[in-house]
């Protein structure tokens, strides 16, 4: 592949996942949630399973745990989280999400879905299956982070 085409391609890929990720945030807000910025979806999706400390949501967003701290004191005063006793270390707090925070998290999903519903329309089912497949292939494994 000459230099020019990797370039292209990674404009591409860039364009798409800025897109992608405006669809989602327009669609949470759409759908009422329209006091969040789309760096609150990726510490959404890193609290949605077992929730997380500050220290773990600072390493998933690649931010300092004050930077991490600020943005939990936001969602936990909005509603979308709320502070527990960490189950294993008396001396942590763990952040997990509120009925409101997972109603956004299915908001978010439900974006998403008429986003790559969109690419089906002009692509085809079956080829965006298997744009997923590819990206799956290559996509590097750890947190999803927005560029900072």
């Amino acid at each position: 592949m000459q230099n020019s085409e990797a370039m292209a391609l990674s404009a591409a890929l860039l364009a798409v996942a800025g897109d992608l990720t405006q669809r989602i945030h327009d669609g949470v807000a759409a759908r009422g949630f329209t006091d969040l910025r789309p760096a609150h979806g990726f510490a959404f999706a890193r609290l949605a399973p077992d929730g997380a400390t500050v220290t773990d949501l600072a390493t998933h967003l690649g931010v300092t745990k004050q930077a991490a701290s600020q943005l939990v004191d936001e969602i936990v005063r909005k509603g979308y989280a709320e502070r527990r006793p960490h189950p294993e270390d008396a001396r942590a707090r763990l952040i997990v999400l509120t009925e409101r925070g997972w109603a956004c998290t299915r908001a978010a999903e439900a974006a998403a879905a008429e986003a790559v519903g969109v690419w089906a329309g002009l692509l085809g089912e079956s080829e965006v299956r298997a744009l997923g497949a590819s990206l799956a292939r290559i996509a590097p494994y750890g947190p999803i982070r927005p560029v900072w």
